[in-house]
């Protein structure tokens, strides 16, 4: 379990603190920002359509062998990553050139790192009993969402001399050789003899990938599971416009759309506020702490909220859009850190409460038969909302900030009245499956 944990840790840690620096670098190549945002598409575009595969790769070339190469590919890519900044940093690239090589070296990561995750999940449900299952699960899903708070508060620390900016890249590219050769060396080897079905995640970059808690009798027992997944024939194909996903669905959409463009905004708009384009070095302390803190809200609202409240799907949808219209409010307004912060704090809290409750909506409107292909299909919506709409939203930022927020909240309204007009309340029955 400590060898899974790094796995996932690593990840997250990795990934959100490169979100941390990216901003400063891009500021330090002079190139637009929305190119920096951009950097990111391909990568993502990558884990979307390639994640499936790879989850499905695991069920007969071994987890084990699946997490090792999602490690190597992360490891790899975070080390081509650095390689290519530092160098574009002290002029040996221009900026454009610069960008392009390291968005080539991130899909290194986007085509391959994919593997690791589920095959983690299908790992160890693998290897616990069912009483011992939902605690495992849990434990490697908080190590995810730990990982999301870690990365950006480790980052500023790992601005070193010499190495600058790049030196987050660095450090994680070495963590994760050596998380990859204990991995290859005290890991046991396993023969899979049942679909796993690991639960498959977007591409994890940002505070708001964190995977969702497991229930009580997962995808991926052995004990409940036949030896081969069954195949799909056409009149038992879950369809994108199932009348019963179709309103999920669409909500999933406008709120992921809503939220990336946050994510993408964030660390421009502390350059912006905070008067840090010509000093971009010191930003990155400043993005950091604001994405920590929207990672601890995210977690907050998860682990704690919704659990103790016993929200139901629509509820916690509900509420999550209303808190995220509240949020935008300070971000727009905002001229310091501690209000941007807060902001930004309120509206991760939101968008933690949003996730599960879109998630947990779409499953619960299936029958269980139908419950791998409605995790592909909500996969795919989280996974979409990466692949360009971050960049959409620096551009329109980059053009009048008003135009950023009118549609972040533009969003987050219709997600609102579609919850309000389209999907049905709670009922207690609802609760307690979820």
């Amino acid at each position: 379990m400590a060898l899974l944990f790094a796995v996932m840790l690593t990840t997250a840690a990795g990934n959100t603190a490169m979100q941390s620096v990216m901003p400063s670098i891009g500021t330090h190549l002079g190139i637009a920002d929305v190119w920096v945002s951009l950097a990111y598409s391909w990568s993502a575009l990558l884990w979307m359509l390639l994640a499936p595969f790879w989850a499905r790769r695991s069920d007969r070339r071994g987890r084990k062998a699946m997490m090792s190469l999602g490690m190597g590919a992360f490891a790899l890519s975070f080390a081509l990553c650095g390689t290519v900044l530092f160098f574009g940093l002290r002029g040996m690239f221009t900026g454009l050139s610069t960008i392009l090589l390291f968005a080539l070296a991130r899909s290194l990561y986007g085509g391959f790192g994919s593997a690791a995750p589920p095959a983690v999940q299908a790992y160890v449900a693998s290897r616990t009993s069912r009483e011992e299952r939902t605690k495992a699960l849990s434990l490697v899903s908080s190590s995810f969402g730990l990982g999301t708070v870690l990365g950006p508060a480790l980052a500023p620390l790992l601005i070193l001399p010499g190495l600058g900016l790049v030196g987050p890249f660095a450090l994680f590219a070495l963590f994760a050789v050596g998380v990859l050769v204990t991995l290859r060396l005290r890991l046991p080897d396993d023969a899979p003899s049942y679909a796993g079905r690991g639960e498959i995640m977007e591409e994890p970059f940002s505070p708001s990938s964190n995977p969702r808690m497991v229930d009580d009798d997962p995808d991926g027992s052995p004990d409940s599971l036949p030896e081969a997944e069954p195949r799909h024939t056409d009149a038992s194909r879950l369809r994108w416009g199932d009348r019963r996903i179709r309103a999920w669905l669409l909500i999933g959409t406008l709120g992921g759309q809503a939220q990336s463009i946050l994510l993408g905004l964030i660390g421009f708009l502390l350059l912006d506020r905070l008067g840090l384009r010509h000093q971009p070095d010191v930003a990155a302390g400043s993005i950091g702490l604001v994405l920590m803190c929207g990672a601890v809200a995210t977690l907050l609202a998860q682990w704690g909220l919704i659990p103790t409240l016993g929200l139901g799907p629509r509820t916690s949808t509900l509420w999550g859009m209303g808190l995220c219209c509240a949020g935008v409010i300070p971000m727009a307004l905002g001229r310091d850190l501690h209000t941007i912060a807060t902001g930004f704090a309120i509206c991760s809290l939101g968008f933690g409460l949003f996730r599960p409750g879109f998630t947990s909506g779409a499953s619960l409107a299936v029958t269980r038969a139908e419950q791998g292909q409605s995790a592909g299909i909500v996969a795919a919506v989280n996974g979409s909302a990466y692949i360009v709409t971050p960049a959409i939203g620096v551009f329109l930022y980059n053009h009048s900030a008003w135009l950023a927020w009118a549609l972040v909240e533009a969003l987050a309204v219709g997600v609102l009245v579609i919850g309000l007009g389209m999907i049905k309340p709670d009922s207690p029955e609802t609760e307690r499956r979820r």
